[in-house]
């Protein structure tokens, strides 16, 4: 017995040395990427062969220094305890930035090099400098181009969206999803009104909130939000919270929101009968409200579906895509999510797939269940759109059976 313990001590502890040094590494993943974020293209950009005067070398390594100890520095002050948005503000488009410049300093930087050495293209030096300007010259388009992208009005998405149990008299039923609107340190209250108005033009059925409202309290951000008042549906307004509102007394966003006249679909379900059919409409908390210590607030689904027709189709808002797997456990025909931005800057989305089962778009999950994925209508933190445009959704539901609907 002695001999078996001393095994199984053995293997944990064999076990448990890769687990610590995977551990020790995400501790430290915070303070070594920034480092690689703002080195990285300094060492591209100034120091791979240019020769640049020296003042030009000087002052270019001082501004990477400035920004690598500015930046979260900055990020610190506008998201930590002090909320000073001017902070957010800076440290946002700091980091936003030098995501751009890192990623094409490494891809332009290496091919660019290489297509160059390859065709013999100017000696080392004038290599090394057409990498530098094409490499400034790329993100700088890419940096207005997406600002640009962040700040606009989002187009319509629209698409139709097959539910084999759905009725015909539901057929047509126009389903409008926002989602992410993130209204944060940049005041965007003027784009907030214009998104509402947009959505007033395509006379929905439904519209739904799936969370991520904005950064900040309800008491902060209420002239940002405020604009959701004015949003028209024929049916229903609903809402459920995103992951954001936790970390932002996510009691005070579902009161404001039940103020401004949208339904909070905490744990629970509304019915949606058109035509002598009906819809289950269902919506459950983040999946990180369990975590976030407020009493009463869990991503409980059983509780959303408590007492619903089983042969139902059902209508489910969770925020995170990533909560497909329980709907389709449950046999939930729809679910509409959010949270990913569709990687909001490219390449970040490969990251996100890392913890999402989706990042944009409509996928099959199971048998029966599909997941829509938006794209999310606003940004978070850097005010770049790169590769990820918004969106407001318009799904328009179809039945198979045959309908009169238009």
């Amino acid at each position: 017995m002695t001999e078996t313990s001393n095994t199984r001590s053995a293997a944990g502890e064999a076990q448990g040395a890769p687990r610590s040094r995977l551990q020790l590494l995400m501790r430290y993943v915070p303070l070594i990427a920034p480092v690689l974020l703002w080195a990285v293209p300094c060492w591209v950009l100034l120091h791979t062969g240019q020769h640049w005067p020296l003042p030009v070398a000087l002052i270019g390594t001082a501004l990477f220094v400035l920004g690598l100890i500015g930046m979260p520095l900055a990020m610190t002050r506008g998201h930590g305890r002090r909320q000073q948005d001017r902070a957010a503000i800076i440290g946002d488009t700091l980091l936003g930035g030098i995501w751009v410049l890192f990623t094409w300093s490494v891809l332009l930087g290496v091919l660019l090099r290489l297509t160059l050495t390859v065709t013999g293209v100017g000696d080392g030096q004038d290599r090394a400098r057409i990498v530098t300007w094409a490499v400034l010259g790329v993100a700088a388009v890419l940096l207005v181009w997406g600002y640009a992208e962040a700040r606009r009005v989002p187009r319509v998405r629209r698409l139709d969206v097959r539910l084999p149990r759905l009725g015909a008299g539901l057929d047509g039923t126009r389903v409008v999803l926002i989602t992410d609107t993130h209204y944060g340190p940049l005041d965007r209250a003027r784009w907030s009104a214009r998104v509402c108005e947009t959505v007033n033009t395509l006379e929905a059925d439904l519209v739904c909130h799936t969370g991520d409202i904005a950064d900040g309290t309800a008491e902060r951000r209420r002239a940002q939000a405020a604009p959701l008042g004015t949003v028209q549906a024929t049916r229903a307004r609903v809402y459920v919270t995103g992951n954001h509102e936790y970390y932002s007394e996510a009691q005070g966003w579902v009161d404001l929101m039940d103020e401004l006249g949208w339904e909070p679909l905490r744990n629970r379900h509304l019915l949606l009968e058109r035509g002598g059919d009906t819809l289950v409409v269902a919506g459950v908390d983040d999946v990180t409200a369990e975590s976030s210590g407020l009493a009463g607030h869990r991503a409980h689904l059983a509780g959303a579906l408590q007492g619903a027709d089983a042969d139902l189709p059902v209508l489910l808002l969770a925020h995170q895509p990533k909560f497909i797997d329980r709907a389709a456990a449950h046999g939930v025909d729809l679910q509409l999510s959010g949270h990913t931005h569709g990687g909001q800057i490219w390449p970040f989305h490969y990251l996100v797939r890392l913890d999402q089962p989706a990042v944009a778009g409509l996928s099959r999950h199971g048998a029966r269940t599909l997941l829509y994925t938006s794209r999310g209508t606003g940004f978070w933190g850097p005010p770049f759109r790169v590769f990820a445009p918004s969106e407001i959704t318009l799904l328009v539901l179809r039945s198979p059976q045959q309908s009169t609907s238009p």
